[in-house]
């Protein structure tokens, strides 16, 4: 069996019982942050099943050009919990599936450490096509940041999405994420872990994307924002 990349860390006793602050404590964020922005009438009555099958066709923007395939959102229909990213990366595009590449096996071991089933969550992302560049040697795709205009386009299937699993926390994981959902002056390193008041869930944070932790320039950098991510996670599991 292939050796976990993160060595294994126990939490210290202090944060095992860490619990978020009393709504009356809570620091709130204001004003609102959030809302549907209006689910289209063809996609209100699908099911989560027929969202997927029914975003396969998607051309609301160029992305689908030059990627293999559309990588919708996965997960139990009743998840708790949705984890929501910026986009699929090579891996996902290629697989069909969310969460599949580097990023999704720091985001798994993270769960794991954190004591959340990956299986009972659900987890998706802002733009559902893998946008990216050819390396200027080999065959290697650079991801590239997905622009407004394709972050507009697809947000009716991720609205669709979380009217159907109506999450109780939803967690942005990294600035794309967090500013297509909470508004562009959401600021993911000074609000990082804050609940704020939004009503796409009763319960929404932010915290980094994995990948980030995957581009700390030495282990001892990886090692350490792992264990606050980790931490992050952790914090979200009392939620429930």
């Amino acid at each position: 069996m292939a050796q976990s990349m993160f060595k294994p860390w126990s939490l210290p006793a202090k944060v095992n019982v860490l619990r978020m602050k009393s709504s009356s404590n809570r620091k709130r964020v204001t004003p609102i942050h959030g809302t549907l922005t209006g689910v289209p009438q063809k996609l209100q009555q699908r099911s989560l099943g027929g969202l997927q099958r029914a975003a396969r066709d998607c051309r609301a923007c160029d992305l689908w050009k030059n990627a293999t395939q559309t990588v919708f959102g996965e997960g139990p229909l009743r998840a708790k919990i949705v984890f929501v990213g910026e986009q699929p990366g090579d891996q996902e595009d290629l697989a069909g599936h969310p969460f599949v590449g580097p990023a999704g096996k720091v985001l798994d071991e993270a769960l794991h450490q954190a004591g959340i089933d990956r299986s009972e969550v659900y987890v998706t992302n802002v733009v559902k096509h893998f946008k990216w560049s050819p390396a200027p040697r080999g065959k290697r795709r650079i991801h590239k940041k997905p622009g407004s205009s394709e972050i507009n386009a697809c947000r009716p299937w991720l609205d669709a999405e979380l009217q159907s699993v109506k999450p109780e926390v939803l967690v942005c994981l990294g600035a794309t994420a967090a500013q297509a959902l909470l508004g562009r002056d959401f600021s993911v390193t000074r609000q990082r872990g804050q609940l704020v008041e939004s009503m796409l869930a009763s319960k929404v944070l932010a915290t980094v994307h994995p990948s980030s932790i995957l581009r700390a320039p030495d282990s001892d950098a990886r090692q350490a924002q792992m264990q606050q991510f980790v931490l992050d996670l952790t914090k979200i599991a009392t939620l429930l």
